[in-house]
């Protein structure tokens, strides 16, 4: 009886630790933080998302030819008026009727260019369909970031990211940067 007992003790572990739950009270599989990414710029170099901890950050997939483009300017008028508080990450994508044909250094110039942008950008990803980028899939999947299961339905889609690295807003296209919704949230 007792190698009946160890095989039903010892099916029962296993069956606990692949399901990430533990004995001794901590998981063995861990959901990733938004701090935890780590991405390239639009000029390149290797960004540690550790970086933003203590500060609320505004994602936006970002494109050059779209009705919403001239967001920019609101953009970078909300990260100039809060970046005590706020950063803003820019991520060009050419996933919405190819608005964004541009190559990473062709982009940057674009922006600095019509738009005097200076808040982060990064190098153009997918944002949506099966390459999408991890960060992107952390996003819109309700399981990776336990609040929010919405991808973008088109360019200039923003989420918002508190001070603890939690997902806590999706705002749509149509909705300004400097809108009242978004800048309350931030100034909270």
């Amino acid at each position: 009886m007792n190698k009946v007992v160890r095989v039903i003790q010892y099916t029962f572990l296993i069956l606990l630790l692949t399901r990430g739950i533990s004995v001794i009270g901590q998981t063995t599989t861990s959901k990733k933080s938004f701090y935890d990414f780590k991405m390239n710029s639009i000029d390149g170099k290797e960004i540690d998302f550790g970086i933003y901890k203590g500060k609320k950050v505004l994602i936006v997939n970002v494109a050059s030819k779209c009705g919403y483009t001239p967001q920019y300017k609101e953009l970078e008028e909300l990260y100039e008026k809060h970046k005590d508080k706020l950063v803003i990450l820019g991520f060009p994508a050419n996933n919405f009727a190819w608005q964004e044909p541009a190559d990473n250094k062709e982009i940057a110039s674009f922006c600095e260019k019509n738009y005097g942008v200076t808040f982060q950008m990064f190098e153009k990803i997918s944002v949506k369909g099966k390459d999408q980028n991890a960060l992107y899939h952390w996003l819109s999947h309700k399981e990776e970031n336990g609040w929010n299961d919405e991808a973008p339905s088109w360019n200039f889609c923003k989420y918002l990211v508190n001070e603890k690295g939690e997902l806590i807003k999706f705002y749509k296209s149509a909705v300004n940067p400097m809108s009242e919704e978004i800048v309350k949230e931030i100034e909270n």
